[in-house]
């Protein structure tokens, strides 16, 4: 089987190269930024757990171009399909099926490895021809260096389950990357978004997330955002999975829990590297739009069908519409400009 990824970020990265360690064909698809530097050093893939691999320069075909990509592994020949991994933001999602839709034949597949629970349709819209699937991953991935991706907490990741992802589930588990397959990606999706709400959180602290989720301040704002996400999926009759250490439901109620019971029933939430962050604070750096949107927008959006309201998603949504680099909202300050 053959991969390819577009959106060579910390997600494309550390799933492409832990497939291409265990000897899988892949090829990433990539701004220039990020794929140079791999093209003169070659990368190198870490985990929490202790494993390590280093990837040589040719061990990963790069290209800035999609369409290049595609001809390359298709050139190779042979009868095993190529799957494509779209990795790119949920804001860039139609322009990317667009771009695969005038490349691949009708059917390619395209799992989506993206946060947010509206991509499939998305891809769907913009390209029918291809067949989309819903993946959802668990982690946090983090790019200590331009050559480095480090996953640094742990979990499983998740796929639809049809004819095809069941061929690549062994794959992926014999990879290193633990997959499971499930019926109702929805559910799970909702599960993982519960989780992100916490993005905008550790953005707006200007902190590692294991230094954020100890302190009650910015825990109690990540509680009412769940919350309210999960009076929304209530009236909209949607049951979401449990994807972390707790039910979804439990969530909430142990996250305002004082600091000396929260970290004794919360150690496996809070095992992860020191230095991990969200992906909502490495795009503020990086100066890119942020996924708030796909997150606390699709809770908005989600509680209006159904004739409710989120007030605080859509404050989060507007704090993180005028945060910028650099700047910091204490615990305090921000359950203050949340009126909480």
């Amino acid at each position: 089987m053959k991969f390819l990824i577009l959106g060579a970020g910390a997600v494309g990265c550390y799933v492409g190269a832990r497939l291409a360690a265990s000897g899988q064909l892949v090829a990433l698809v990539g701004r220039s930024r990020v794929l140079e530097p791999l093209a003169l050093s070659g990368l190198t893939v870490t985990d929490l757990d202790g494993f390590s691999a280093q990837l040589a320069p040719d061990a990963l075909r790069l290209s800035l171009d999609f369409s290049s990509a595609w001809q390359s592994l298709a050139a190779l020949g042979g009868s095993e399909p190529t799957v494509v991994l779209l990795c790119v933001k949920g804001a860039a999602t139609v322009t990317a099926a667009q771009e695969i839709a005038a490349c691949c034949p009708a059917g390619t597949p395209v799992v989506s490895l993206q946060n947010g629970v509206d991509n499939v349709a998305r891809i769907t819209a913009a390209a029918p021809t291809l067949q989309a699937l819903a993946g959802m991953v668990p982690y946090n991935l983090v790019m200590p260096s331009s050559t480095q991706v480090h996953r640094a907490t742990t979990g499983s990741l998740h796929l639809v389950r049809n004819s095809l992802t069941e061929q690549m589930a062994p794959l992926w588990s014999a990879a290193g990357l633990p997959t499971v397959l499930v019926n109702d990606m929805r559910a799970v999706q909702w599960g993982k978004l519960l989780l992100n709400l916490n993005n905008p959180v550790n953005a707006l602290s200007d902190l590692p997330l294991r230094e954020e989720l100890l302190n009650r301040d910015y825990r109690r704002v990540l509680s009412a955002l769940q919350t309210e996400a999960l009076a929304a999926l209530d009236r909209a009759g949607i049951t979401p999975a449990q994807v972390a250490s707790a039910p979804p439901r439990l969530l909430p109620h142990l996250l305002k829990l004082p600091n000396w019971l929260f970290t004794r029933l919360a150690a496996r939430m809070l095992r992860m590297d020191p230095s991990a962050r969200s992906s909502m604070w490495d795009d503020v750096q990086l100066g890119r739009t942020t996924e708030i949107d796909d997150l606390c927008g699709a809770v908005t959006r989600l509680a209006a069908q159904h004739g409710g309201a989120a007030p605080l998603n859509a404050a989060m949504g507007q704090l993180m519409a005028a945060h910028r680099r650099g700047q910091r909202l204490s615990g305090p300050n921000l359950r203050q400009a949340l009126q909480l």
